[in-house]
């Protein structure tokens, strides 16, 4: 899942013959690609059921402090806003650390 940073490669023009070294370049370059996409990155969700029809969910976008062991929350803020696509959740810090949806 990408987390909204990952953007499509530039791939480079083939060649007009077979060429092992540009397919080897071509072939590395998409394999980065599809690795950061499948990167879930800082975030994680799970669901549980608890009877046949309660349903808990959860979401987390903490990361460990690799100094201190800390959990630091790892969602965007309102000063990234422009950079967000619709759809995306940040933490509003000027309104309590609010969870909200860019619309």
């Amino acid at each position: 899942m990408s987390t909204g940073t990952t953007r499509a490669p530039l791939l480079p023009y083939a060649p007009v013959q077979y060429d092992r070294q540009y397919m080897d370049t071509l072939n590395n370059i998409l394999r980065q690609y599809f690795q950061q996409l499948d990167n879930a990155g800082p975030s994680a969700a799970s669901t549980q059921f608890l009877n046949a029809t309660d349903i808990i969910s959860a979401m987390n976008f903490s990361t460990v402090d690799r100094a201190t062991g800390a959990r630091v929350v790892s969602l965007p803020t309102q000063a990234d806003l422009a950079n967000l696509r619709v759809g995306d959740l940040y933490r509003d810090t000027s309104a309590g650390n609010v969870i909200k949806i860019k619309v």
